[in-house]
C-alpha cells in the first residue's frame, strides 16, 4: 500500500530548504523510517510542533522512492517541552534517541518502540533520576537487540554468581578466574544496582547510594558503547555535568 499509518517516535530532524524537514522516526510496526514534513517549518504549519524530537505521534505517511512523505500527524506524548526544559532530562533522552538511532538499523520491533516510549515519558514525569533512566533503557534496548549483558553468572565460563568483577568486552560480570588484569572490581551494592535497573526494580533503584549509581552508570555506558563500535556523543555531556 503506498499509504500507511503508524505511531512513531521522533529520533531527530534536519533541515530540509526553506520549509521542510527530514525526520528520523521509530515506528511501532515499520521499524526506523526516514520521511520528510513539508512544509513544517512554516509558522502556518498544521502539525510541525508534533514531530520534534521525544514527540510521540500517529502519523500518515506516503511511500516514496528515497523517503516517505507525512500526511498527517496527531500528538500521542507531547514529552519534548517537558525534557527540554531540564538539562539532565534533555541530556538522558538524547543519548536515549542516538542509542535507539544506532541499534535499529534494521527494523524494530514493537517492544523497542514502547521501551522507547516509556523511558521518554518517565524523564517528562521526572519520575526517577534522569541518568537511572537513561542506564535502565540501555540496559534492557541492548538486551531486546541481542546483546543482554551477564548480570550474575560469568559471561565467560557461565560460573554461578554473583561475581565481583565486569569486563564489558567479554559480556558482563566475570569469575575471577576469568578476569583479565585492570577488570573492574564490582561492589555487591553496584551489583544489585545493575540487576534492579534491568528488572525495573525501582523502589531499589531510587534508594541506591550515589557511589553505587555513579559505578552502576559508568560500567553501563563502558558496555552499550562498546557493542556499539562508536561512542554516544551525548553521554559525555552528562558525565560533564553530573
Amino acid at each position: 500500500m503506498p499509504t500507511y499509518r503508524d505511531e512513531v517516535v521522533v529520533l531527530r530532524t534536519h533541515k530540509l530548504g526553506e520549509a521542510d524537514r527530514i525526520l528520523t522516526l521509530l515506528s511501532r510496526r515499520h521499524g526506523k523510517v526516514r520521511a520528510v514534513a513539508k512544509g513544517v517549518r512554516r509558522t502556518s504549519s498544521r502539525f510541525g510542533a508534533r514531530l520534534e524530537p521525544f514527540m510521540v505521534a500517529d502519523v500518515q505517511l506516503y511511500r516514496g522512492r528515497n523517503l516517505d512523505v507525512v500526511q498527517q500527524a496527531s500528538s500521542i506524548g507531547a514529552y519534548g517541552a517537558e525534557i527540554a526544559a531540564h538539562y539532565d532530562r534533555y541530556t538522558a533522552a538524547h543519548a536515549m534517541v542516538e542509542a535507539a538511532d544506532r541499534l535499529n538499523e534494521a527494523e524494530a520491533t514493537a517492544q523497542q518502540y514502547l521501551l522507547l516510549v516509556g523511558g521518554l515519558r518517565a524523564l517528562a514525569r521526572g519520575e526517577h533520576a534522569s541518568r537511572s533512566v537513561l542506564d535502565s533503557y540501555l540496559l534492557r534496548v541492548m538486551a531486546l537487540s541481542g546483546w543482554a549483558p551477564a548480570l550474575g553468572e560469568c559471561a565467560r565460563c557461565s560460573a554461578a554468581g554473583p561475581q565481583e568483577w565486569f569486563v564489558a568486552q567479554l559480556g558482563g560480570t566475570v569469575c575471577g578466574s576469568c578476569a583479565p588484569t585492570g577488570a573492574a572490581r564490582l561492589h555487591p551494592e553496584t551489583s544489585s544496582l545493575l540487576r534492579a535497573l534491568m528488572a525495573g526494580e525501582w523502589d531499589l533503584v531510587d534508594a541506591a547510594t550515589d557511589g553505587a549509581t555513579a559505578a552502576a552508570s559508568g560500567l553501563i555506558a563502558a558496555y552499550a558503547q562498546w557493542h556499539l563500535e562508536r561512542g554516544i556523543r551525548s553521554l559525555s555531556h552528562m558525565e560533564q555535568h553530573r
